[in-house]
């Protein structure tokens, strides 16, 4: 999926903008799904659908009769019975509504990568190479649509008010991963032999960065699924200090560390003060290399947005009793999380330890 043939003729070079140009429009669809169920998750949406029905629950209930029975289904999860008993119907068919553009934009993107697909096979578009990152992609859409639905079952049973937080955040993990290879795919296509950049330390010191990402990202699902930012709404400190006391409550020790709200916070806030660090070393290292127009937008882009996106997981925190503002600056804090993770894969994708053989 990485290769940069010596020559193009116009018509292979109108064929590759054109594939690119559709994988774009999925990247930007994976990144609104993520969007919508950040969405679902905050405003606490996601068991209002009970069964998973690919084909027949495309379309939402049509007539009251239809409107009932699903709020009976719903009325039977400990979640209603513990947390949402006060709900009228028009309070279920909110969050019922936010379920179903949750999964009914999925089923739109399967089948706008279907019958881009299709067609693109169709009008020989595709060369050889592209065969086998397609299949992987249509593999990882598949998968992600299961453990959606697995994600789901966590929070349907009994003594759960809602989804596993580890399953909320493998469901998280294996969205940003689909969307990292959609976007790698696209940029294949598109970046230029010429707009490489050598540079065996900075590549190194970035794929640093990006396991550090990961990690964060990883306490950011945990953060969501536990509703850890409410337990601690105040920053600079912790409640009133740094290291909060009762970070080791849990037994066996190693507990805190998947199931212990404070600690996870307390976790989360350090790996991000901890990638300011790393990403403004690198972009003072990066400093040298001033020769690439792409590169170097992509080096600032990358600089300016860890920055937002350290002042957004701030005002999240200290706006976290807050549901409405909470579900604005939640989901602004997730998108820049994707914006900094594209920014991440296109320096990596941009960014070789050694010379493409010519």
């Amino acid at each position: 999926m990485d290769y940069f043939p010596q020559v193009f003729t116009e018509k292979q070079q109108r064929s590759r903008r054109q594939v690119a140009s559709w994988l774009l429009i999925g990247v930007a669809m994976i990144v609104i799904q993520v969007l919508i169920g950040g969405i679902t998750r905050l405003t606490e949406s996601g068991l209002s659908i009970t069964e998973w029905k690919p084909i027949t629950g495309t379309l939402p209930p049509l007539n009251d009769a239809a409107w009932v029975a699903e709020f009976e289904k719903y009325k039977v999860t400990d979640q209603f019975k513990y947390v949402h008993r006060h709900f009228s119907l028009s309070e279920f068919k909110f969050i019922f509504f936010w379920e179903w553009f949750h999964r009914s934009w999925a089923r739109l993107m399967g089948l706008v990568f279907l019958f881009g697909f299709i067609y693109f096979l169709a009008a020989k578009k595709f060369d050889k190479g592209m065969i086998k990152p397609m299949v992987v992609l249509f593999l990882l859409g598949g998968l992600q649509g299961y453990i959606g639905w697995f994600m789901v079952k966590s929070g349907l049973v009994p003594e759960k008010y809602f989804v596993g937080h580890v399953e909320l955040t493998t469901h998280f993990i294996a969205a940003l991963g689909l969307l990292s290879f959609t976007l790698w795919f696209a940029i294949s296509l598109l970046i230029k032999k010429e707009q490489l950049v050598i540079h065996p330390k900075l590549k190194n010191f970035l794929l640093l960065i990006t396991a550090v990402f990961v990690f964060q990202l990883v306490y950011g699902g945990f953060m969501a699924g536990l509703r850890a930012a409410v337990t601690a709404p105040t920053w600079p400190s912790i409640n009133g200090s740094m290291i909060p006391a009762d970070m080791s409550s849990l037994s066996p020790f190693a507990r805190n560390f998947l199931d212990n709200p404070i600690t996870i916070h307390f976790i989360h806030r350090g790996l991000a003060y901890l990638l300011v660090v790393l990403i403004s070393g690198w972009w003072l290292l990066s400093a040298r290399i001033s020769s690439q127009t792409l590169f170097n937008r992509l080096r600032h882009s990358l600089m300016l947005i860890v920055l937002l996106q350290l002042v957004l997981g701030i005002l999240t925190v200290m706006n976290a009793t807050s549901s409405n503002l909470l579900v604005i600056l939640g989901v602004s804090h997730q998108f820049i999380a994707m914006v900094l993770l594209m920014v991440l894969v296109s320096l990596i994708f941009i960014i070789r330890k050694k010379a493409l053989a010519a």
